[in-house]
């Protein structure tokens, strides 16, 4: 029998057992973000009721991508489950605490493993699955012996500070389409277990067993290649098997005759004095295409940021074209798990509803 998606809200008190529920039935959860509006509820409910769901298909999670538009992603069982022993390695405690909300494929996964025997849900908890931004939080109040950080760039200062505290922190690069691909214990990315990992033309492809399916009623950017797959990230692969990842494609920025990757831009700018997170996104602009432009979150409410001080900064390290022209600061929008909220921190800026430095 065709499964169904039956969806669910992540605020539900019962939420592990509702997913057992319907997961016992031969169906498909799908928990959506009570952040949503209501219209937003409906556009998903319309999408559920009217999409053919795939055979075998047992989980569906959502991911909003680079664009910010929200998009479900349909998987098997076994593509989740053959992950749970490695998962299961590092995060050895009892009891885990997932901050960011069931929406998000990341604390979706982690429901799956505690309901095949994986450390269960709890707060406070000895150890940690979630973003960077929840893993800073979380240092404050918790208690954690091992954090599994992933959904977007963990910059070392706050490895250094959870390592600091005694926590062992394991990150991660992977994507809600593909899953895991590589992990990092401080010593750089490495294949994930079970899989290979390759760079063809600058641009990172997997073959794995944790692939998922493909996407409810509509596309995205997962492409394949036989038994490879990818999202369209750029990264390079040195001789010892460490990845580094440069970005996606589909972001780059077209500045004149140079072409711009945002995350190479961001992971500079992440070191420089005074910034806790940044956003670089193009403005256009007649004649060259577009400008560099860049959203940064001050490190704490007492670090104050001038334009001045940001242009002499990327002036000493920065190649011509990577420079910022134009300046954002304020706290970065993300997204239920966490991220960045690309599209939308790029929509404030471009509608004048966040400072911009002169």
């Amino acid at each position: 029998m065709t499964p169904r998606i039956v969806l669910l809200r992540g605020s539900s008190p019962d939420l592990l057992h509702r997913l057992d529920e319907v997961r016992s039935r031969g169906d498909v959860p799908l928990v959506g973000d009570d952040r949503w509006p209501a219209e937003h509820w409906t556009a998903v409910a319309d999408l559920v009721d009217t999409a053919s769901v795939p055979p075998g298909t047992a989980w569906a999670s959502l991911t909003s991508g680079t664009s910010g538009r929200p998009r479900v992603v349909l998987r098997t069982a076994a593509s989740w489950e053959r992950s749970f022993d490695a998962i299961s390695a590092i995060l050895t405690e009892e009891h885990v605490l997932l901050p960011s909300p069931p929406a998000s494929s990341l604390t979706l996964f982690s429901l799956a493993h505690a309901l095949h025997g994986g450390p269960q849900p709890a707060d406070p908890a000895t150890s940690f699955h979630g973003t960077p931004q929840a893993l800073r939080a979380a240092l404050e109040t918790q208690t954690l012996r091992t954090a599994l950080v992933g959904g977007s760039h963990l910059d070392p200062g706050l490895r250094a500070a959870a390592r600091s505290r005694g926590t062992r922190v394991v990150s991660y690069y992977g994507a809600a389409e593909l899953s895991f691909v590589a992990l990092d214990d401080g010593t750089g990315l490495r294949a994930f277990p079970g899989v290979e990992l390759d760079v063809r033309e600058g641009e990172v492809w997997v073959r794995s067993p944790y692939v998922a399916l493909g996407y409810l009623g509509g596309t995205g950017p997962l492409r394949r290649d036989g038994a490879w797959a990818t999202v369209g990230d750029l990264g390079s692969l040195d001789g010892e098997g460490v990845l580094t990842l440069h970005g996606r494609a589909d972001s780059a920025i077209l500045t004149a005759s140079a072409t711009v990757v945002p995350d190479e831009v961001e992971s500079e700018l992440r070191t420089l004095a005074g910034i806790r997170d940044a956003v670089v996104f193009g403005m256009p602009a007649p004649g060259v295409g577009a400008v560099v432009a860049a959203m940064v979150e001050p490190d704490g409410p007492g670090s104050a940021l001038t334009a001045s001080q940001l242009r002499t900064s990327v002036a000493a390290g920065f190649a011509l074209a990577h420079r910022p022209r134009v300046w954002f600061v304020g706290e970065l929008p993300r997204t239920a798990s966490g991220k960045p909220a690309r599209a939308e921190i790029r929509r404030r800026a471009l509608a004048g509803e966040v400072p911009r430095l002169a």
